[in-house]
């Protein structure tokens, strides 16, 4: 397994990292444990959660993922050779800490609840889930200002999450489903003035969404805040399960209707053309999506994820695939067709 440096931290974090948000909703705690067990013993040494999940997320199951997540760390008994991730929700979920900010209250009381799921006294990396202020993510495109927005200025977050690195709850900070301008504020703020540098930006990227690579990707490089890509198969769309109108059974699709960023028809036709190079290449198309955001030079880790044995077998094997110059190209064309159909 390949390693890669999460910013300017000194932590070396596994290229595929295992996400766990099904945890607690498709999968059962002890399917929980058999999965970390086979990432762990695959040489994935880091894994990201939130207090939100699992999704999708409900006042009745929130927390869940991280306790599972917490019970497999007190079973196993070594904390400190695996990375753990989690992320404090932003504004618009009212059952999460009564309808969440990114204050200096919200965020002391996020990081104890997660440490008391986790059962643990410490997370490697906390992230702040997406931003607590009016902009562009989970799927927006059109930034359309708001004079009067009731944000947490992003001073307060960063001096917040400053005390909760000095008191030693919290390694690294990073952020989610931000924007160009929030890194570069963020970065711009801790110089400034003497707060926490972010080492990660957790953000959708696949073969469907490429926008990382528009504003993002070069910060990646010149600022050493590497993506932890999320979505890697666009919630298992690239694999080709759902063409020509299936709807398996037990699928995240299939069980969660509110599931539809990667299912417009322009999205079809794109995964379609992936997934026939493919199996012209010989490969499986969900290994090859893979090992296409495992190539990306501006890549931390690649966070999957998984609801059956079979399908982490079939992640873990991407680690391994290497795709050539020509199939890149192809890619490439298959891109340039159809760029961004799901945003």
């Amino acid at each position: 397994m390949q390693t890669r440096p999460l910013g300017t931290t000194g932590i070396e974090v596994s290229r595929l990292c295992l996400g766990t948000m099904t945890f607690g909703e498709q999968n059962s705690e002890a399917e929980a444990h058999e999965q970390l067990d086979r990432a762990v013993a695959f040489g994935i040494n880091f894994i990201d959660t939130a207090e939100m999940y699992p999704v999708p997320p409900k006042a009745e199951t929130q927390g869940r993922t991280e306790a599972y997540l917490g019970s497999w760390l007190k079973r196993r008994g070594s904390r400190d050779d695996v990375i753990v991730a989690t992320k404090a929700a932003g504004p618009g979920l009212d059952h999460v800490r009564g309808g969440p900010r990114l204050t200096r209250e919200h965020l002391h009381q996020a990081i104890d609840a997660s440490l008391a799921r986790l059962q643990t006294d410490y997370v490697d990396l906390y992230q702040l889930h997406w931003p607590d202020r009016t902009t562009n993510f989970f799927g927006r495109l059109g930034y359309e200002h708001d004079e009067e927005e009731d944000a947490t200025a992003l001073e307060e977050t960063l001096a917040a999450l400053k005390e909760l690195v000095d008191a030693g709850k919290v390694r690294a900070i990073g952020l989610s489903n931000e924007t160009p301008w929030g890194v570069m504020r963020a970065l711009q703020l801790a110089e400034r003035l003497g707060l926490p540098r972010i080492a990660s930006v957790q953000n959708p990227y696949n073969l469907l969404n490429r926008t990382f690579e528009v504003g993002l990707a070069e910060i990646a490089h010149r600022e050493s805040v590497g993506l932890l890509a999320y979505s890697p198969l666009a919630f298992g769309v690239l694999s080709g399960k759902y063409l020509d109108g299936a709807w398996p059974e037990g699928a995240r699709l299939t069980l969660f209707e509110r599931f539809k960023r990667y299912t417009n028809p322009q999205a079809e036709a794109a995964t379609r053309e992936y997934v026939a190079l493919a199996h012209d290449a010989g490969l499986d198309p969900a290994q090859m999506a893979l090992a296409f955001v495992n190539s990306r030079s501006f890549l931390t880790s690649n966070i999957i994820g998984a609801t059956t044995m079979e399908q982490l077998e079939s992640d873990l094997a991407s680690e391994s695939l290497k795709l050539d110059r020509d199939l890149l190209e192809a890619i490439e064309e298959v891109h340039r067709r159809h760029p961004n159909p799901a945003p």
